[in-house]
């Protein structure tokens, strides 16, 4: 569906967004920067990095980091993801990540570059039987936005 409306040129775009912002992570004790790009219809990309602490638990991962900046500016329906890590190896998201865009949007593309070059996956198949709305039933309608 949206993935076929990403054409190379989004891809490439997308994640030298992500490589840009992954130069401000703060990975003081990992010492494994990452940078996220999210790419809106509107064609507004929002950023984010990972941010570590002490506290490991703490953490919080540049996907998310990316999507809270896009709660905040109102943006809540994302075409696609760009995780950079290492240059050259595939950073995909981890399990938190991959559960906490699905919220957003199942079908999101996710983008990801290793030595190859970029890949492109829907975010659904990298967390099948993900956990929705939709599973609350009449408990979602609980808690509005």
């Amino acid at each position: 569906m949206e993935a076929q409306l990403l054409t190379e040129s989004k891809y490439v775009r997308l994640m030298q967004a992500a490589k840009d912002v992954r130069t401000s992570a703060y990975a003081p004790y990992s010492h494994f920067p990452v940078g996220a790009a999210i790419l809106f219809s509107d064609g507004e990309i929002v950023t984010g990095c990972n941010v570590e602490n002490a506290s490991f638990g703490l953490t919080v991962c540049a996907e998310r980091s990316a999507m809270c900046a896009a709660v905040a500016a109102s943006k809540k329906h994302p075409l696609a993801v760009a995780i950079a890590g290492e240059e050259g190896k595939l950073c995909p998201p981890c399990g938190a990540c991959r559960q906490f865009l699905y919220e957003f949007n199942p079908q999101m593309t996710v983008v990801l570059e290793d030595a190859a070059g970029l890949i492109g996956y829907q975010l659904s198949e990298l967390l099948p039987a993900g956990f929705s709305a939709d599973e609350l039933g009449e408990e979602k309608n609980k808690c509005k936005n």
